[in-house]
This record gives structure tokens, C-alpha cells and sequence, in this order.
């Protein structure tokens, strides 16, 4: 089963504009019960191009500094679900569940 804070690699494409695109890491951000029965689960994209902005949550993934895209979250059929690469520390998922709250509650 798919679980929240799995890394996986995804294939994003195809996209419009300014959709962040290509097969890239993406972390799980739905919750487990729904990511046990529903087809989808929702994802935020995962990029090495660091940048400064404030809903954007910088990790190291695989050894190297990376950036969670909260700006740029979507819903992904599980098909498009490749390898499993990683799984956020605890640290990132209480720094992920605090920018979340602030990004998309506050």
C-alpha cells in the first residue's frame, strides 16, 4: 500500500503553463485511510532547484538538499507511481505538517 511521506518517482506529463513537469520525486501528502482505498492519492512534486519561496520545504533527499512544492500539489492516479525511493524523517514531517497548516488553513 502506498503510505503518506513515501517518496516516489511520478510522471507528471503531461502538463500546461507553469505545471511543475518530467518524472520526478513526489511525496505522499494524502491520508492512508484514503490512500487504502481510492485509485488516487495526492502528491506534492519534489525539486533539487532551491528557490525562496515560503511554501516551499527544503529537505535532503537521498543525500542531496531538495525542495518540497507545496505550490504546486495535485491529485495522481496510482499508475503513474513508479518506484518507491524514500520516506521522510520525522523531522520533515512535522516541518511539512507545519507549512501545510500555514499554506492551506492560515
Amino acid at each position: 500500500m502506498v503510505k503518506q511521506y513515501e517518496v516516489y518517482w511520478v510522471d507528471l506529463t503531461p502538463t500546461l503553463g507553469s505545471e511543475i513537469n518530467k518524472i520526478r520525486p513526489c511525496i505522499v501528502i494524502s491520508p492512508n485511510t484514503s490512500n487504502s482505498w481510492l485509485n488516487t492519492v495526492l502528491v506534492a512534486p519534489i525539486t533539487s532547484t532551491i528557490r525562496r519561496f515560503p511554501m516551499r520545504l527544503q529537505i535532503t533527499l537521498t543525500g542531496r538538499k531538495a525542495q518540497i512544492c507545496l505550490d504546486q500539489i495535485r491529485c495522481v492516479d496510482k499508475l503513474r507511481l513508479g518506484r518507491k525511493m524514500d520516506v521522510l524523517n520525522q523531522k520533515g514531517i512535522l516541518a511539512l505538517k507545519s507549512l501545510l497548516q500555514k499554506y492551506l488553513i492560515d
